[in-house]
This record gives structure tokens, C-alpha cells and sequence, in this order.
């Protein structure tokens, strides 16, 4: 799997004819098939940060390299999925929506459909391969979300805030349901979320950024061993570790 190296990224944009940073000097970097996740009060640039990593955006300063060659735009090696429930197409079943990217490929129609099945089966979607998305729960949505970036395989899954929408017994499940694909698949992921509890669960390392423009105050390796019980003293403590990088008043660890 592959390796990010965030290089001292400040990112500006224009707003009502006045320039703003949004993120200022970032630094950090994922290891291959380390599940990273990213959190920090609204507005302190983590999607853009998200955006940045995908190719979408190109920092104003700085750089972000894969496997040492700088991103230039979206590339094949990186899977992205959204909150919006809307991103996939609904005139396209579980299965259409999936094969979608294979198709842009050219994969052969019959490999197309067998390697569809295999994601959806990983996500526990077989049975919902003819559903279209208004068929489907918000999970289920979702569910397809994450088949559809893991089936062209690429070795980076960048998930911003991808179950927030959701209720907390199906956003439960969902994160069970997570690790257990990456635990398979050994993606390397970036995960944003303003959910302290879900970064606890989910990650290897937390990356906490400041209010805007966006620095890294903090970054905390979680040492506990999956599955984790989100109401274990453990992960409360470290729940309680975070909260206090996000609200203490000055930058760094």
C-alpha cells in the first residue's frame, strides 16, 4: 500500500475579493496501510486537507507526494467517498454504480461484473446487487459508496466524514464494518471526522488540527487492539486526551 507525505501545505482561496488560509504549514505523514484519522473544529480545513490528498485542489505552498512522486491531480492510485448520500448515480443499480469505474477502465464486461460482486460481497451487499440507491438506507448507500471506491483497487481510500449523515445504531455498525474491510484489505486511509469517539475506534493515529487556518496541534498514536469497545476506559481516556488538543489554547503537542 502506499505512503502520504504531507510537506508544509498552506492552502489560500479567495472569499468576497480577500485572500484566507485554510490550512497553514501543514505537516505529517501515513504510512502505508495505517488508518489515519483527521479531526479538528469546523472550519479548520479537513476537507480541503481531504481535497488536497485526492488531487481536487493544489496547495497554494508546499506539497503532498505518493510514494514520493508529487499528486498532480486525481489519480487512479486514490479512492475517494463523501458524506452526501447523493454521489452515487441513481439511475444505476448497487451493481451499475460499482461497475462504474470499471467501465471507465475498459475492464472486460464479464470481469467488470464478476469484481462488482466480490466488492458488494465484502460489504455485505450481495443480495442488493438490482437495488437502485432509492432502495437502499442511508448505510446501505454507503455501503456502496465504499464498494464502488475499493473495486478498482486503488491502495489510498480517502473517507471525509462518510457516516455523519447516518444514525448512531447504523454509524455503529458501519465503523464495525469499516475495520473489518480495511483490516482485510490494508488500504491506507485518511479518515476525516468531527466524531472524537469514531477517530478513537477507527484509527491508528489521530491528526489534530487547530481552528482556522488549520496547523497540526497534535499527532497521537492509539495503541489498543481491534476490535475496541468505544466505552472501555481505555478509549474514553483517549477520547478525553483528544478533547483536550482540540480545546487547549495554544499549537503543538
Amino acid at each position: 500500500m502506499s505512503r502520504i507525505d504531507v510537506r508544509h501545505v498552506t492552502h489560500e482561496f479567495e472569499l468576497e475579493a480577500r485572500r484566507v488560509t485554510a490550512l497553514h504549514d501543514v505537516s505529517f505523514t501515513v504510512g502505508a496501510s495505517e488508518f489515519v484519522c483527521v479531526v479538528g473544529p469546523s472550519g479548520c480545513g479537513k476537507t480541503t486537507l481531504l481535497n488536497l490528498m485526492a488531487g481536487f485542489l493544489a496547495p497554494t505552498h508546499g506539497e503532498i507526494r505518493v510514494d514520493d512522486a508529487p499528486v498532480n491531480g486525481s489519480g487512479g492510485n486514490r479512492g475517494f467517498v463523501f458524506q452526501d448520500f447523493a454521489q452515487l448515480f441513481p439511475w444505476r443499480t448497487a451493481q451499475g454504480n460499482v461497475e462504474f469505474g470499471l467501465e471507465v477502465r475498459k475492464m472486460p464486461a464479464a470481469e467488470r461484473r464478476e469484481v462488482a460482486r466480490r466488492h458488494l460481497q465484502l460489504m455485505h451487499l450481495e443480495a442488493f446487487a438490482g437495488a437502485f440507491p432509492h432502495q437502499l438506507s442511508g448505510g446501505m448507500q454507503q455501503r456502496v459508496a465504499i464498494a464502488r471506491a475499493l473495486a478498482y483497487n486503488p491502495s489510498i481510500l480517502l473517507m471525509d466524514e462518510p457516516f455523519a449523515a447516518l444514525d448512531a445504531t447504523t454509524r455503529a455498525e458501519m465503523q464495525r464494518l469499516l475495520v473489518e474491510v480495511w483490516q482485510a484489505t490494508r488500504k491506507t486511509v485518511v479518515y476525516v471526522t468531527h466524531d472524537v469517539a469514531e477517530a478513537v475506534y477507527l484509527a491508528d493515529r489521530v491528526v489534530v488540527l487547530s481552528a482556522s487556518p488549520g496547523r497540526v496541534k497534535a499527532e497521537l498514536t492509539i495503541p489498543l487492539p481491534r476490535l475496541r469497545d468505544p466505552l472501555s476506559l481505555e478509549c474514553l481516556e483517549w477520547q478525553r486526551t483528544i478533547l483536550r488538543h482540540l480545546t487547549s489554547g495554544t499549537d503543538g503537542p
